[in-house]
């Protein structure tokens, strides 16, 4: 008898690569435009690439849209972002918004780094490091991450980590693609709300 879990997996990783590829090239022309309106506000690269957990601990390079002034995690408050932060560019306020700066990840979840739905990748360090995490805690990196998430649309930014963590292992106990479809439909009302893009 075949596995019911396995066959939505494999439907997972199909849905994953298909929908990506049909983004980027629909996309692609935004992108551009993206790309160009980056580059005329502030100087630096447009994509910005950062360290992150993935799946079992790996760590990837996850992509966005460059949102900040050059090396900013160098100054004032880190990798820590608030409401009004100066280091953050007139077209990097307005791609946070609307959550536009994700749009790279897409090619993320081609690759195999990510999928559209599963918590969201810390980096190495922070909260904690991978050694430092307990068994219950490491369930959430059992799943490749996602763009979006149970904890995305369930707090996002504006819950602590160890609220997110528990919501992401609560979502790797009860996962389906119906529990994926319906985190999608409601990530796309959360990103049209602008809820939770700074953490209170």
């Amino acid at each position: 008898m075949l596995d019911s879990k396995k066959i939505q997996r494999f439907l997972k990783r199909f849905f994953d690569i298909f929908f990506s590829v049909i983004g980027i090239i629909i996309l692609f022309p935004v992108m551009l435009v993206i790309a160009a309106a980056i580059k005329l506000d502030s100087k630096g690269p447009v994509i910005y690439k950062q360290d992150r957990l993935g799946k079992n601990g790996r760590i990837f390079k996850i992509y966005k849209f460059r949102t900040m002034i050059e090396n900013a995690e160098k100054m004032g408050s880190g990798l820590f972002t608030f409401e009004n932060d100066p280091r953050i560019t007139k077209v990097g306020k307005f791609l946070r918004k609307t959550s536009l700066d994700e749009l790279p990840q897409l090619f993320n979840v081609l690759k195999g780094d990510m999928s559209f739905v599963g918590p969201r990748p810390p980096v190495p360090f922070y909260p904690k490091k991978w050694e430092e995490y307990t068994v219950y805690e490491k369930k959430r990196f059992s799943v490749r991450p996602g763009i979006t998430g149970w904890a995305q649309v369930n707090g996002r930014n504006e819950i602590d980590w160890s609220e997110r963590i528990k919501l992401d292992v609560w979502y790797v106990d009860n996962w389906s693609l119906i529990l994926d479809l319906k985190i999608i439909l409601k990530s796309i009302k959360v990103v049209l709300k602008k809820e939770g893009v700074y953490k209170n």
